[in-house]
């Protein structure tokens, strides 16, 4: 390894951003515009009666559905490549949107649907990190995960702004809900189409001995940024759950006014600080990623118009812009590449770990929290008036603000306090003995 001095810029060695870096990106685009339909999963379960304390058991089952689909998953992708379970989990995806266009109420479909669709996620967005990382040099995977990642922001523009005008065009019954699951279908549809061509080359070679991931990831240990997974799980869990009952209950326009914001300021973000992993270190990122998504969750307590939606929008815009490319590259580059894809898998299922746990504890404390009028007396109507409080949504920010503000000071007294740089490595040897990345 040449001297730390002599090591060149990540911006001033060869471009990372090839044809097949373009249409990783264009297959991200379509499948997170796709999957930002959805966000709109908590008012269909109200269409049918259903309350946010069943919400989030809903959406928690289909996270543990997921989490066990890691256990598989990872090793999969070891052994297969990223095309067929990429492929495979495409058919999840659809799977999940027929689902929902077949509901009619809240059992069976819509657990069935919620299921696959997480199951289908889960898969596509692994394959999809796990194949950019195998296209670039190690000290570059932080930033071209970042890179890859800024679709995403576009994506969520693309698929709430969307959203937004399916449910202005039908603004009453289950005819805008069809309308948003026929749409994802068609964005997953689109997404496939460019992953089969995205890896129509690939030559993936299985690694000679399968480890279990468990035991891979003990071995392995990333240590705190598990923790930080975890608290991003919990910060997705009000964003793309509850947020859009919250906006309901408020009387606001929209969930757009808050993710337009939080897209543009992540998708800069991403692009201008893409070097930041190799210039100030990962940890540095982390802990300003996580202070982001505290302070951007306390801002939804000043939210009086959708106006004031930007300054949110913004602040957990920049957190998350940070937050994602560092965690990942720091988990998964605990793992040899042998076993890259089991890395990245366990890295990304500790954040639906987090929204798993959290999901069906915040739809509680929505519910209990919006028994309450605004003078503190208990609300004993029934009816719309039942659902008139906002108590409950505010403890839910409060509560989500603790989390990542108090994994930021856990981390700071641990991980932070170790220097970071993206590394430069040599050849990776032996199978369950390699040298992992340095973090």
């Amino acid at each position: 390894m040449p001297p730390a001095a002599e090591v060149s810029s990540p911006l001033e060695e060869a471009s990372i951003y090839t044809r097949e870096f373009w249409l990783a990106y264009a297959a991200n685009l379509a499948l997170v515009s796709a999957n930002s339909l959805t966000f709109r999963f908590a008012d269909y379960v109200a269409f049918f009666g259903g309350s946010k304390t069943l919400t989030g058991w809903i959406v928690q089952s289909g996270l543990v559905a997921a989490i066990l689909f890691r256990l598989v998953l990872g090793r999969a992708i070891d052994r297969y490549g990223p095309r067929k379970v990429w492929l495979t989990s495409s058919s999840l995806l659809f799977l999940g949107c027929a689902s929902h266009l077949a509901a009619t109420s809240v059992a069976p479909w819509l657990w069935i649907a919620r299921i696959a669709q997480q199951l289908g996620i889960a898969g596509m967005f692994t394959c999809s990190i796990v194949n950019i990382q195998d296209q670039v040099p190690p000290q570059r995977r932080t930033e071209v995960i970042g890179s890859l990642g800024s679709s995403g922001f576009i994506g969520t523009i693309l698929g709430t702004n969307l959203g937004d005008l399916i449910f202005q065009l039908w603004p009453g019954g289950q005819t805008p809900f069809l309308v948003t699951f026929g749409t994802t279908l068609l964005g997953g549809i689109l997404h496939t189409l460019l992953v089969l061509e995205l890896t129509r080359e690939e030559h993936h070679e299985a690694p000679p001995e399968f480890v279990g991931p468990l035991k891979l990831l003990f071995h392995y240990w990333p240590g705190p940024v598990l923790l930080v997974s975890m608290a991003m799980g919990t910060s997705f869990a009000v964003t793309t759950v509850f947020l859009s009952r919250y906006v309901s209950a408020t009387g606001l326009g929209g969930i757009a006014p808050f993710f337009l914001p939080y897209s543009i300021t992540a998708f800069t973000c991403r692009w201008y600080l893409r070097d930041w992993g190799a210039r100030v270190g990962r940890h540095r990122m982390v802990q300003w990623g996580l202070v982001g998504l505290s302070l951007g969750q306390l801002l939804f307590l000043v939210v009086r118009s959708d106006v004031w939606l930007v300054i949110p929008g913004a602040v957990c815009g920049f957190g998350h812009a940070l937050l994602f490319p560092a965690v990942v590259s720091l988990g998964s580059g605990r793992f040899p590449a042998a076993y890259r894809g089991t890395g990245t898998t366990l890295i990304l299922g500790f954040q639906e770990v987090g929204l798993a746990l959290s999901a069906p504890l915040l739809g509680m404390l929505i519910d209990w929290g919006n028994q309450w009028n605004t003078d503190g007396s208990l609300i004993v109507h029934t009816g719309e008036l039942a659902h008139a409080g906002t108590w409950g949504y505010l403890a839910m920010f409060v509560a989500s603000a603790l989390s990542a503000g108090l994994t930021a000071v856990f981390y700071s007294l641990t991980a932070a306090r170790h220097p970071d740089r993206d590394p430069v490595l040599g050849p990776v040897q032996g199978m369950m003995n390699p040298q992992p990345d340095e973090n």
